[in-house]
């Protein structure tokens, strides 16, 4: 396989996101996102990672004033031709996450990133980002692959049959502890390898808080009944979360 970066498929990305997500993400991550985000309208958000803008779309359709930053310049080329396609009043930047220098402190009421962080070399430098970009009444909700259960090229899964039980689906997991770095195949119908980086949730705990907030709600999306009836992994993704949601706000001064 080849080892590519984010910033050379944009146009592979925009084309398989197309303009409302893959199924993936339309019937998994955003709904387990807009969960904890909840019903918003009037507010100004910054999304973090927002790759092709479909999740600054949804929001921006609520009534928000979206602004999306990625650190590809060809995902962001592909936002701004959607935005342009069919106005819907979000702007996108290309900027890395980890230098938000663009935005003042204290600018926005919600700030976002979706399957990103763990995409991100700089997670931590993202993070502390967020925490100073945020209003001190604002929020930050992020989601990214489950350190627990979705391990680069340290977790698996077996399928166990044995006669007079039902088959039994489990996982295995190694180097859960561990800070790594790993390349990955993203997708089985692409011929490349990107790299995916782990940390345990307690390093994102801890990042959340050297980045001046508190965790408010940890949550793990489960899976939709459209999710469940369309994909392969929908037995999978039923018994074991592969995704969790962060929701963290702006500890008060001491």
């Amino acid at each position: 396989m080849q080892r590519r970066e984010w910033a050379t498929l944009a146009d592979w990305f925009d084309e398989n996101q197309g303009d409302e997500g893959d199924l993936w993400h339309r019937t998994l991550i955003f709904p387990g996102l807009m969960k904890v985000i909840g019903k918003v309208s009037g507010r100004d958000i910054l999304d973090v990672g927002c790759g092709n803008g479909s999740l600054a779309r949804i929001l921006a359709r609520m009534g928000n004033r979206v602004i999306g930053v990625d650190g590809s310049a060809g995902i962001i080329e592909h936002a701004k031709a959607r935005e342009a396609a069919n106005p819907i009043g979000a702007t996108y930047y290309a900027m890395d996450a980890a230098n938000l220098s663009m935005f003042e402190a204290n600018s926005f009421d919600l700030v976002t990133t979706c399957m990103a962080l763990m995409d991100l070399p700089d997670a931590a430098g993202a993070i502390k980002e967020m925490g100073r970009v945020v209003k001190r009444s604002g929020r930050c909700v992020m989601l990214f692959s489950h350190p627990c259960f979705d391990i680069p090229r340290a977790s698996s899964w077996l399928n166990e049959w044995g006669f007079g039980r039902k088959p039994m689906l489990s996982l295995r997991l190694e180097r859960y502890r561990e800070v790594f770095s790993e390349w990955l195949g993203w997708s089985k119908d692409i011929d490349y390898e990107m790299l995916a980086c782990h940390r345990p949730l307690s390093w994102y705990f801890r990042a959340i808080r050297d980045a001046g907030m508190a965790v408010t709600m940890l949550d793990e999306p489960e899976p939709t009944k459209e999710f469940l009836a369309q994909s392969d992994s929908g037995a999978a993704v039923e018994k074991f979360p592969l995704h969790c949601v962060i929701e963290a706000r702006p500890m008060a001064p001491r």
